[in-house]
């Protein structure tokens, strides 16, 4: 019996990382679920999947989940401490799915234990890449790509020598915004923002793959994952979301990854890995879908590709500081303080005046630098915005 930890239990990869789960559920052992303020869902699951701990990111709200778990059998733990602790406890298998750099620590726990680490989190590579990676060398852990488009690029090299690949296509809806008028998107509101013509997200990725940074971040990743020189990492706007990415070969051949816009084919995929399983998605009518559309991405619309690309030219902690200006930036346009188009503009003003710092930017990649490199970004984009609100 595998034993296995969701850290993220209650978003929307934990949960369909709940269902395949729960459809083999004799095959598992759960050792640990991770959530936030759902308390409700967070014990519910526990108490299904018999998981020997529930823990919550928020300490304050520990009573409420030991009044839900009581009889259960199962404990109870709260904080970032005891999720980093839950991470750690040994486990075949583990579902990154925190998301944002918070899922950094544990992710990096999972893989001292020597797990492999299932990484929907993807903030974890842009920020601590080699970090990442290195840790994973040293405790004989491996990683398995989550995100669809990842995923699909590790499909099509199976069997395939790295050197015979000449590029990688991500593609990207487009998001909510596809479509508009440029000069529309200075007025767009969060609820249209949150709102994904294809996928079941949520409201922070829907937003990010609106402005498309979190193409701009799977950007950074496929050059972590891959080892492929920037140069040759590709993004295409593919408004089916039913063609995930393609891998090109030195012979022209294109190799795509085809399927329904499920996370359930990726999720599952990593769970059952080296194996293909039956899964519960949707099979394509190729003959009714009819057609597939691919279009270059408008810089204009969409700066945060170009943003990305910079920082991946400048390297060291700087995908770090771009990550937490981009999630500070998402939490002021949430919250009504900036627009939608003002995200990209304080991103770009705050790795600016990292830049400037260039001390920090190139000090070693621990996790404490990283952690620093954070802060610092974040504290930035509070400041960028304040100073333009006067």
């Amino acid at each position: 019996m595998r034993k296995v930890t969701i850290l993220g239990a209650t978003g929307s990869i934990g949960q369909n990382t709940i269902d395949l789960i729960r459809r083999d559920a004799g095959a598992y052992d759960v050792v640990a679920l991770t959530g936030g303020a759902n308390i409700a869902r967070l014990a519910a699951d526990a108490r299904a999947l018999g998981a020997d701990i529930a823990v919550t990111a928020h300490e304050d709200r520990l009573d409420d989940l030991r009044d839900a778990l009581a009889g259960s059998g199962v404990e109870a733990a709260a904080g970032a401490k005891a999720i980093r602790e839950a991470a750690a406890r040994p486990a075949d298998w583990v579902m990154s799915a925190i998301v944002g750099a918070a899922g950094l620590a544990p992710g990096l726990a999972a893989l001292e234990q020597g797990a492999t680490l299932a990484l929907a989190n993807k903030e974890t590579l842009v920020c601590a890449g080699a970090l990442v990676l290195d840790t994973a060398r040293r405790h004989g852990a491996r990683l398995l790509p989550v995100d669809s488009e990842h995923s699909a690029v590790f499909q099509a090299l199976v069997g395939e020598d790295m050197d015979s690949v000449e590029r990688i296509i991500i593609t990207a809806s487009g998001g909510a915004f596809r479509d508009w008028p440029l000069e529309r998107l200075r007025h767009a509101t969060v609820a249209e923002a949150s709102a994904h013509p294809n996928w079941d997200m949520g409201q922070r990725i829907t937003i990010d793959s609106a402005s498309m940074f979190n193409k701009a971040l799977e950007l950074i990743e496929t050059r972590e994952y891959f080892g492929i020189d920037p140069d040759r990492i590709e993004v295409l706007v593919h408004p089916e979301s039913l063609v995930h990415a393609l891998v090109g070969f030195r012979d022209g051949a294109l190799m795509a990854h085809v399927g329904a816009p499920d996370m359930r084919h990726a999720i599952g995929y990593a769970l059952h890995w080296p194996e293909r399983r039956d899964l519960p998605v949707a099979r394509l009518d190729l003959a009714q879908v009819g057609q597939l559309n691919f279009r270059a991405p408008d810089d204009a619309r969409y700066p945060a590709l170009r943003l990305a690309r910079q920082v991946l030219a400048r390297g060291g902690l700087m995908g770090a500081a771009f990550n937490a200006a981009k999630e500070r930036a998402l939490d002021h346009f949430i919250a009504g303080r900036i627009g939608f188009l003002d995200m990209a503009e304080v991103v770009e003003e705050v790795l600016a005046r990292m830049e400037a710092r260039s001390g920090l930017i190139d000090a070693a990649m621990t996790l404490d630098n990283v952690l620093e490199t954070d802060h610092l970004a974040r504290a930035g984009a509070d400041d960028v915005v304040a100073e333009r609100a006067g």
